[in-house]
């Protein structure tokens, strides 16, 4: 019986070959043998987890052909994967991807690091600061306080609980968008919220539009959906969106959803103006595309500026009739990761619709932090944490770059006014190898292919605004140590040791 689970076709893994980019050899480097290069290519797919682990892998002469190389060259590559635990084979049944005895299966998404790993490795992988206290327990311990009622009822309330529907509901309406309750549904996180959405609207087989580059988890779970996805490139730097191309893919492709980030875009943390967003939302009803703004970010700007400025309105703002948009939101971003409460406002036909699909997920969110939510809300402690959280992320922004224009000099970034992430493209090495080397140094980070479709942005880095201070210097100075490691193809002196670091 084969071990494989999936299958990787000859063409496909030839486009996630070519796009690992590297710098050219510099004097006195050598260029690894042509066999030896295709399978460091394929085991940093398998570890990165863009190759999934027990995926079958193209014959050996249908991947010669897509690659333009000899079948000696990728029976060669082959062999030494399997000498090297990152593949087995079976007569009959073909070869497939495997992970040495001892490894952790290699994530596909950007989950953070373990407790017990912090120490040693500088996490710049999830996107998530600590809790702001003392709110977080003054919410909690709020919640506790209006729990008694709610314990004496079934607990189960799949389109969350009416009083936090109602908060939700009212903030909108406070900002210019009147909206009922009954176009608020709770779901458990704003990756819960897309979930449902898609599973909604794009069944298995289904288009759904995505900037180019996007939210990496949100990519994979639209991918693990069945969903075919169509790439937007995004405008240079801070522009954020090009609309012929928006108008072009949406009028020729008529994608079914299309997935935004107008707010402080996550990677490149970009902000969408008006004009774009009231333009996108014409486009999307032109063509008969549902449009799925995420707004995770809208509160999290950085720049005084921009708190004395009107911010543009919400995507949602420019489709009154609500038969185009549907807004999502979340408490993850702007107060905490570990408060999973998101929420979809959309009109309320549909709010049913995702209610009523429910009963099939996970029925409802838990009441304890939709009450911590709630208290937030209604107390202004809401509004007093995510000025906490704006402060400290704003101030890690500052000593990050810094300390990226001191340690690395010839990375390029624009530096964003909101958000939680900088987007860099890293001086024309790979991504991916920065990641592997990454590993060897003491600091994790995610490359620039998670965040885009099939392979691109190989030259890119995302780096979170996550640690600060003299964490922040020491984490430049371990990505400029990757960097030369991998400018000299991982054989130079190796990295000290890294520090213990406690963030």
């Amino acid at each position: 019986m084969a071990q494989w689970t999936s299958a990787v076709g000859a063409a496909q893994l030839a486009r996630l070959l070519t796009s690992q980019q590297e710098r050219p050899a510099g004097p006195g480097s050598r260029r690894p043998p042509a066999y030896r290069a295709l399978a460091d290519g394929i085991r940093l797919l398998v570890l990165e987890g863009r190759v999934p682990v027990a995926a079958r892998l193209p014959a050996e002469r249908e991947l010669a052909l897509s690659l333009s190389v000899s079948r000696t060259t990728v029976a060669a590559a082959y062999e030494a994967l399997r000498g090297e635990g990152f593949l087995e084979s079976r007569r009959g049944a073909g070869s497939w991807t495997a992970v040495p005895a001892g490894n952790p299966v290699p994530a596909r998404g950007l989950e953070p690091l373990p407790p017990e790993a912090l120490g040693s490795m500088i996490d710049l992988g999830c996107a998530s600061l600590p809790a702001p206290e003392p709110w977080l327990t003054r919410a909690v311990q709020g919640a506790l306080e209006e729990l008694p009622p709610y314990a004496h009822t079934h607990g189960d309330y799949p389109a969350g609980l009416p009083a936090l529907r109602a908060m939700i509901a009212e903030r909108y309406t406070a900002r210019g968008i009147p909206t009922m309750p009954e176009q608020i549904m709770v779901t458990t996180g704003a990756m819960g919220a897309i979930d449902a959405i898609c599973h909604l609207f794009a069944g298995r087989g289904e288009r759904i539009a995505v900037e180019s580059p996007s939210y990496a988890n949100i990519l994979q779970l639209m991918r693990e959906a069945g969903a075919r996805l169509v790439p937007v490139a995004m405008a240079e730097g801070l522009a954020g969106w090009d609309m012929d191309r928006w108008r072009q893919v949406l009028r020729e492709a008529a994608p079914r959803l299309a997935y935004v980030v107008a707010d402080f875009h996550n990677p490149t943390g970009a902000l969408a103006d008006e004009d774009q967003r009231r333009r996108l939302v014409d486009a999307a009803r032109a063509a008969g595309t549902v449009l799925v703004a995420d707004e995770t970010m809208s509160e999290l700007w950085l720049d005084d500026e921009l708190a004395q400025e009107r911010m543009p309105r919400r995507v949602c703002a420019f489709d009154p009739a609500g038969s185009t948009v549907i807004t999502v939101g979340s408490a993850s971003k702007a107060f905490w990761a570990g408060m999973r409460i998101g929420w979809v406002r959309a009109a309320p036909d549909i709010v049913r619709s995702l209610v009523a699909a429910r009963a099939y997920a996970d029925l409802g969110t838990p009441v304890l932090e939709q009450l911590a939510v709630n208290w937030l809300f209604s107390t202004g402690g809401w509004e007093q944490a995510v000025a906490l959280r704006r402060a400290q992320a704003g101030e890690n922004r500052d000593a990050l770059v810094a300390a990226l224009r001191r340690e690395l000099p010839e990375w390029e970034f624009s530096v964003p006014r909101g958000g939680l992430t900088l987007w860099v493209r890293a001086g024309g090495l790979s991504g991916s190898r920065l990641a592997e080397m990454g590993e060897r140094t003491g600091v994790r980070v995610p490359s620039g292919p998670r965040f885009g479709v099939d392979g691109a942005f190989e030259g890119y880095v995302r780096l979170p605004f996550t640690v600060g201070g003299a964490v922040a210097e020491e984490a430049a100075v371990r990505l400029a140590a990757a960097a030369r490691l991998v400018e000299t193809g991982g054989t130079g002196a190796a990295a000290e040791s890294p520090r213990t670091f406690v963030a």
